[in-house]
């Protein structure tokens, strides 16, 4: 990222300041003059919460492959945030536990900031701030796009102060750049400028959190950097998560799909935590002072658009982080793939800068649905263990059963046989640090396998032979492409 003051030309309008805003403008801002990022909230001088960003209470963990960039964007924000009173994870402990046992990760070796959205938000947008020719527009609310008069290209967008009933403006823009969040106004936009857009894929999953902040005590050693006890998804049983955060605080989160909502009552908060798979969680918050009552937060459903997929598309308009898709918030993937969508945008600006072709917003597009598809994947075969969860899409998604089956012996195996490897490959996959392929290597699916219940294996051998393969050559039937092509890429050291 070492465009020269000469070559920055034009302006690109952000819709969106969040994170997915802030990244893009940041990328932007060594390709184009002057980047406007328009904001409808009254965004805070310190890290406070805002309407805009309603999930902002609850547990927020930056993935290694999300740091990576942030840090790349942003040089210096992590110190920032342990400057800020964040807790570092150096040499700390993460307890992980499932119902196949329990498994101690650490001495972490990373000196990584654990932080609430409110306090990273505000470290990012304040770095932000600072880059030349990028400008902040508060309190603006984005009602149109502005196009040529065949709807070709999108010249600009028209904006009026929020909750004013007064007169529209125009800012005009040689690009425009759509991050405005799952409440998203673009598919409306563009039906009104005469673009057939396909119908999204929808997981229906209907998840609810529970999250409670905690004073932990002046001189109270601490013993875990994350505490993760998956539940029993197929019985409801809810996953839980603790955490320390900034100053002396720390937070857990009771999570469940499909409808089941863990409960947000104080007293029975704690009884709720003592009912998950390992009991390490209950007894972290049990000499802890809560801050109030647990704080609920509900998604209905997770939506993937599939923008990349449209036949025609306008000049002058890119989409990216929740406006595209978005995904389940446990995962902890959102900014993670918000980050990797600015690291694509900036490789398609460069090759258009050098290269100009024709189309290159759908080309852009097209690359960023085959980004986001990984992910998705990951989230839908995970949520949808749950009963109540039902998927809606285009065209099924493939190998969900045999995945899960799979999965499933793989953390029996892990557990089993107390290996830090596995159990760290998957969280690598999973967090979008390592190729998916790398969970399914021939040998490993071997050993996976050969460790699995008599029951389970009949299962992947009447499998296996149904397609007349091994049942260590069933991934590469069964699973999505990307595990193919990944398959043969190193992991990420």
């Amino acid at each position: 990222m070492n465009s020269t003051q000469e070559s920055r030309q034009g302006t690109a309008v952000v819709i969106g300041g969040s994170m997915a805003g802030l990244l893009a403008a940041r990328v932007l801002s060594d390709f184009y003059r002057e980047v406007l990022v328009v904001e409808k909230d009254d965004l805070p001088n310190g890290p406070e919460l805002r309407p805009g960003t309603p999930q902002a209470f609850h547990p927020h963990r930056l993935t290694p492959r999300g740091l990576e960039l942030l840090e790349r964007y942003f040089p210096g924000f992590n110190e920032e945030l342990l400057g800020h009173g964040a807790p570092s994870s150096l040499n700390g402990f993460n307890h992980m536990s499932n119902e196949h046992g329990i498994l101690v990760l650490g001495p972490d070796p990373d000196n990584n900031a654990s932080c609430t959205r409110a306090l990273l938000e505000w470290v990012i947008r304040r770095r932000a701030q600072a880059v030349p020719g990028i400008r902040f527009l508060t309190k603006q609310e984005v009602t149109g796009l502005l196009s040529s008069p065949d709807g070709a290209s999108v010249t600009g967008v028209l904006i009026r102060e929020r909750g004013s009933e007064g007169q529209r403006r125009t800012l005009a823009a040689d690009l425009v750049v759509e991050t405005g969040g799952r409440a998203s106004r673009l598919t409306a936009w563009l039906s009104e400028l005469g673009y057939e857009v396909p119908a999204p894929d929808r997981l229906h999953l209907n998840l609810g959190y529970s999250t409670r902040r905690y004073r932990v005590p002046e001189g109270m050693e601490r013993t875990w950097n994350v505490i993760h006890t998956s539940g029993r998804a197929s019985e409801g049983t809810a996953t839980g998560v603790f955490g320390p955060i900034e100053n002396g605080l720390a937070e857990s989160v009771l999570y469940s799909a499909g409808g089941v909502y863990p409960t947000t009552e104080a007293e029975s908060y704690a009884q709720e935590a003592g009912a998950l798979t390992s009991p390490v969680l209950a007894e972290a918050i049990r000499d802890l002072e809560p801050l109030g009552p647990p704080r609920a937060f509900r998604v209905p459903e997770l939506v993937r658009r599939r923008y990349g997929h449209m036949t025609s598309w306008p000049a002058g308009l890119l989409v990216l982080g929740d406006a595209f898709c978005h995904f389940d918030p446990i995962f902890g993937q959102g900014i993670t793939v918000a980050s990797m969508e600015a690291e694509l945008l900036e490789e398609c600006l460069r090759e258009e800068r050098e290269q100009p072709r024709a189309g290159f917003e759908l080309r852009a597009l097209g690359r960023m649905q085959e980004l986001i598809e990984p992910a998705w994947w990951l989230n839908c075969t995970a949520a949808l263990r749950w009963k109540g969860v039902e998927y809606a899409g285009a065209a099924p998604l493939e190998g969900v059963e045999f995945a899960q089956r799979y999965f499933d012996q793989y953390h029996r195996h892990a557990m089993q046989t107390q290996s830090m490897e596995l159990y760290g490959l998957f969280w690598a996959v999973n967090t979008l640090f390592a190729p998916p392929g790398e969970l399914v290597r021939p040998e490993l699916v071997e050993a996976v396998l050969a460790g699995a219940p008599e029951t389970d294996r009949t299962w992947f051998d009447a499998l296996a032979q149904q397609h007349g393969v091994r049942p260590a050559e069933l991934p590469a039937a069964l699973l999505p492409a990307f595990f193919r092509s990944a398959a043969a890429e190193a992991p990420r050291a």
